[in-house]
């Protein structure tokens, strides 16, 4: 069967990629073609366009590059209608997907979503028209099977697909790690700015601006694969700051504390057992739309899905060097904080459901297919 992916930034990827190995499983004589990363092509998708070339976050960002938005939908739809897949598997990335579901429906295509867009944050009047044009909907986290069902929708919940990438990856001792990126054996604080580079250049900064009250501990930023050495080179004003490449997990291991961008990337931190501080700031209009339209408590995944905040949240003027300073020392010096948090992030990983999302989503679209194909 031919299955037709789109995937918009890192984690998309990533998720993607497991679940085409899992289909390949199920069905030997699987073609894939779509839009993601390299993890995607790696696994034998025939890549349209990589999602660094699409991936534009922020209200006011993205009116910025309409144009060039409304373009890609327009040639998304065209290769769709030539290569005719007998599914369109979406990964998150509703500005994009969401209006690409309505062309498929047009050209008589099945839909799966994986990854629900997150409708219970904000613009929850989607659902219907969501409900009508997608056909197989597999959620990932354990509110929003009951979040659907409010609105007479019956979705599917498979776990979080994160588990089954943390569950696969090889463990890396401190050992290893240090000799391999040729480090100092100084205890790690991680540094995760985020994918892109309008992130990094607000993000990391910051996260710099602590380095000196901690010269015991060397700082790591986990490097994007889509931006170059260079451009975090001019951020790096001491030999106490490494970069490292496609190491993320294996940096995770070995932290001792950590900074991270809100994103994916906090809850993997917080699958890493890693005591970490939430950070988040963007375009003051961006932020203030996004204050006035987003209906949660929190950004952070861990603190959404725990319904409390169990990690620390430093967001916008939050975000400063006095305040990083002094959570950054609560994390590396508050055994009663670091007893509780790991005793948080335990419950966490339970509310997930448990290895085998990438599994259980590869088999309830193989079986969608084969049901609507009678």
């Amino acid at each position: 069967m031919k299955y037709y992916l789109i995937a918009g930034e890192a984690s998309g990827d990533l998720h993607a990629s497991n679940l085409v190995k899992e289909i390949k499983l199920q069905d030997n004589k699987a073609m894939f073609r779509g839009w993601g990363g390299d993890l995607m092509q790696a696994q034998g998708v025939e890549l349209v366009k990589h999602y660094k070339d699409i991936a534009f976050m922020g209200f006011v960002e993205v009116l910025f590059h309409l144009r060039d938005i409304f373009k890609n939908i327009d040639y998304c739809k065209k290769d769709l209608a030539a290569y005719k897949p007998d599914v369109l598997i979406l990964i998150d990335y509703p500005g994009f997907n969401l209006r690409i579901v309505e062309y498929a429906n047009k050209i008589g295509l099945k839909v799966v979503y994986y990854i629900s867009p997150q409708v219970w944050a904000w613009k929850e009047s989607r659902v219907k028209k969501m409900k009508r044009t997608i056909h197989k909907m597999l959620v990932i986290l354990p509110f929003e099977k009951d979040f659907f069902k409010k609105h007479e929708w019956e979705v599917e919940f498979v776990g979080h697909p994160l588990l089954d990438a943390i569950q696969n990856i090889n463990n890396t001792s401190k050992e290893s790690f240090y000799a391999v990126n040729n480090i100092d054996k100084k205890e790690i604080i991680a540094l995760i700015p985020g994918s892109r580079k309008q992130e990094i250049s607000t993000m990391l900064p910051l996260m710099l601006s602590v380095v000196d009250s901690f010269k015991d501990f060397q700082f790591i930023i986990a490097g994007a694969p889509s931006i170059e050495a260079e451009y975090y080179q001019e951020y790096i004003k001491n030999s106490n700051i490494h970069i490292v490449y496609n190491q993320t997990y294996d940096l995770l291991q070995n932290a001792t504390a950590a900074l991270v961008t809100s994103g994916t990337a906090t809850l993997e931190t917080a699958l890493f057992q890693v005591p970490e501080v939430v950070c988040y700031k963007g375009n003051p209009i961006s932020f203030w739309l996004a204050k006035n339209l987003v209906k949660v408590k929190y950004i952070s995944l861990a603190n959404l899905i725990m319904d409390r905040e169990i990690v620390k949240e430093l967001i916008q003027a939050d975000l400063n060097k006095q305040n990083l300073t002094k959570e950054l020392q609560k994390l590396l010096f508050d055994n009663a904080y670091k007893i509780t948090l790991k005793s948080d992030y335990t419950n966490l990983k339970e509310k997930l459901g448990g290895e085998g999302a990438s599994k259980k989503a590869a088999l309830a679209i193989f079986d969608f297919i084969k049901e609507t194909n009678v």
